[in-house]
């Protein structure tokens, strides 16, 4: 999805208005839209809290893209109720327009300006006045540490520079909300890292970030909450830990110095899988504080003492798989094992 939303000019008169205290940033009831026969969202419910980053995970053609479509008002829902900063999406476009901002998944810059030029531009259609146009520019050429090439054209751009520019474009508005429909596809490691502390920097400031993303990595770093989207339905929703709690697979490994009370230890836990050569049980079930301080009850009971041991759970990935029918993705750019070093 290109960045294309046409910006309304910022009007101060609705901020006063936009949001009742404790309301949500983004919220939805029952969204949905088809193309023909294709039914892409099927019932969506949201209720997202202002200052979060939220997540929105899901394979390729599972409706994430269509989303962020339809609440910044570049299509229209076929059914349910959509808000953003406290404006209907179907009866006050305009209002939702003036308070956000949207990086698609392609730059939307003008190849033949500078990056400066591109910013003066965006503040030209947002209407802001020249004086404060340009203040807006130097203060994001700066914030994205692009001063240094702001009479560069974006041409001359790495994919990491551009996406930087792009993300400051979105910002000329200074919006509440801000929309990134898979904002780091392409980009190398480092220039994904960059981008994901300026996601920080923006919520630390106060704004809303909704995020579309195919490495699982990025919503695990950055989301307070994720909801994973299949077949046109959230299939789960909460944060990190919450999703990978619902997923089989949790042990506990314990190593022991001693054959005796390795051997002890296998009594105590009949059903652990043994690791003979490096003395390790792996026992399956729960890893919370209270099924630990369990665990560890057991092993004193029997006079063993473990000499180290770590708690595995499920990490993204398994999530994602369990959640979405393997994963699958109609072109195979899923990034369910990517890391980031």
């Amino acid at each position: 999805m290109p960045s294309s939303v046409m910006p309304t000019p910022r009007n101060n008169s609705t901020s006063s208005s936009s949001s009742s205290a404790g309301a949500p940033a983004v919220s939805t009831a029952d969204l949905r839209k088809s193309y023909g026969d294709k039914t892409v969202l099927d019932g969506i419910d949201l209720r997202i809290p202002a200052g979060s980053v939220f997540a929105l995970l899901g394979p390729n053609g599972a409706g994430k893209t269509t989303t962020v479509e339809i609440l910044s008002t570049l299509i229209a829902a076929d059914g349910g109720r959509a808000q953003v900063a406290g404006h209907d999406v179907a009866t006050s476009p305009d209002g939702v327009r003036a308070a956000i901002g949207v990086t698609g998944q392609f730059a939307a810059l003008d190849d033949m300006l500078t990056a400066e030029e591109n910013l003066l531009l965006m503040a030209d259609l947002l209407r802001l006045g020249k004086r404060e146009g340009r203040g807006r520019a130097q203060e994001l050429l700066e914030r994205f540490e692009i001063a240094d090439v702001a009479k560069n054209r974006a041409a001359t751009f790495s994919g990491g520079m551009r996406r930087r520019l792009d993300l400051a474009m979105t910002l000329v508005g200074d919006p509440k909300v801000i929309f990134l429909d898979e904002p780091t596809t392409g980009l190398d490691p480092r220039s994904r890292r960059t981008m994901w502390d300026t996601v920080r920097s923006l919520v630390a400031d106060g704004v809303t970030v909704f995020l579309t993303t195919q490495y699982l990595e990025e919503a695990d770093q950055l989301a307070d909450r994720i909801a994973v989207l299949d077949g046109g339905r959230i299939v789960a929703e909460g944060t990190a830990d919450e999703l990978k709690a619902q997923i089989p697979g949790s042990h506990v490994r314990l190593r022991f110095d001693a054959i005796d009370e390795f051997e002890r230890a296998a009594g105590v836990f009949p059903g652990a899988a043994r690791d003979d050569d490096n003395l390790a049980l792996r026992v399956a079930g729960e890893t919370g504080m209270d099924a630990l301080r369990a665990l560890f009850d057991r092993l004193d009971a029997a006079g063993v003492r473990a000499a180290d041991f770590s708690v595995h759970t499920p990490d993204l990935d398994d999530v994602f798989l369990a959640l979405t029918g393997g994963g699958s993705s109609t072109d195979g750019t899923l990034h369910v094992k990517e890391t980031l070093r």
